[in-house]
């Protein structure tokens, strides 16, 4: 009786780890598995370096405004973070407002339609997705409009793991993933008929010179949105609380800076655009885009204990459980940041390449 009361146990011991491991986590279904998570394209034994030389970067204050250092430290980062992101969250890295009734992967849906829907493009029309990531907002937009989407971010992990995604959802046809800086783009001028960019130029180092390219590459007449990061009117430099959960932020996210919400018209008013609306999409009558972050805690100690013990066992590569600790308190100082109205990551502006050049 003993040996099968044992026999039972380690049964479902076995069956509860392998559930636990391998079943519970992933955000979407063929998504990641905790089993998988990896460095993206840094070697299994080289993540803890690369996490403590993306520590070291905020060391040197200065660097952080050097235009040629921030794309490698945004690399790094996007190496450390993508499976996480894909395992804990989903294909789509950004937030979205809560939708009473609706999933958080339907809210995150309807957001990004509603990107494609405010440039106006018809079916066939090839647009630009600025910072794609691993896809997720790609994918959603092409279904929905059915226009061929081109993407570009400057992690080729990403890009490898946008591919994937592509051709297992069946849209591969509509979508194209390109590795490249934002900054220098390898597209042709006036080649696109619309664009967007979904909370990724927040780590461009100076606005001005995105916006730049993307004007560069949209025909005239096409019509360009970004969901921006921004401070808000309510944010105060001189309120020390309010200056250490934007610098958290900073820090956790690869942002060389984030702008005030006063910077983004003007920026794109620099470069060129017609501004035709702006405004905060995280204001009311929308609901918390932070209430996710909130109710995640559960489920961060969760994988948390599950990432120690991969990283403890040589499944997962050590300097994991650091990469998870800090989006944990990162997800903190975003809360915060949503909780008293000082941050936003859905500032939305809608602009317009004129027809043609202004008159000198």
């Amino acid at each position: 009786m003993d040996s099968v009361a044992l026999f039972c146990t380690g049964a479902l011991l076995a069956g509860g780890i392998y559930w636990f491991v391998c079943i519970l986590g992933p955000a979407e279904q063929k998504g990641k598995r905790a089993v998988d998570l990896s460095g993206g394209s840094i070697s299994a034994e080289k993540v803890q370096d690369n996490y403590k030389q993306y520590w070291s970067f905020f060391r040197r204050p200065k660097e952080i405004e050097t235009a040629e250092k921030v794309p490698d430290f945004v690399d790094t980062f996007y190496n450390l973070v993508t499976d996480i992101y894909e395992w804990g969250w989903g294909q789509s890295f950004h937030f979205s407002p809560s939708i009473p009734g609706k999933s958080h992967r339907d809210a995150t849906r309807l957001h990004e339609e509603m990107a494609v829907d405010l440039i106006d493009v018809k079916p066939g029309d090839r647009i630009l997705d600025v910072g794609c990531g691993v896809g997720g907002p790609m994918r959603a937009i092409a279904a929905h409009s059915r226009a061929k989407v081109v993407g570009i971010t400057i992690n080729e992990y990403q890009v490898n793991r946008a591919r994937m995604h592509n051709k297992k959802a069946g849209i591969d046809s509509l979508c194209e993933v390109v590795c490249g800086n934002f900054l220098e783009m390898p597209f042709p001028d006036n080649s696109f008929d619309g664009a967007y960019s979904i909370e990724a130029t927040c780590h461009a180092p100076k606005l001005e010179e995105v916006y730049a390219e993307i004007f560069r590459v949209l025909k005239p007449g096409s019509l360009y949105v970004s969901y921006e990061w921004v401070t808000t009117d309510k944010y105060r430099a001189e309120n020390p609380e309010h200056v250490e959960t934007i610098q958290g932020i900073e820090r956790g996210d690869a942002l060389p800076g984030l702008r005030s919400y006063l910077d983004i018209a003007e920026t794109a008013r620099k470069v060129g655009f017609e501004v035709v609306k702006e405004r905060d999409l995280a204001k009311p009558p929308a609901q918390p885009w932070w209430t996710r972050l909130k109710m995640g805690r559960i489920a961060y100690w969760r994988n948390h204990i599950l990432v120690t013990v991969l990283a403890a066992l040589g499944i997962a590569p050590k300097g994991t459980v650091d990469v998870h600790e800090m989006l944990f308190k990162t997800a903190d100082y975003l809360t915060r940041g949503g909780e008293t109205g000082i941050f936003t990551p859905m500032h939305m502006i809608l602009c317009r390449k004129p027809d043609s050049p202004p008159s000198s």
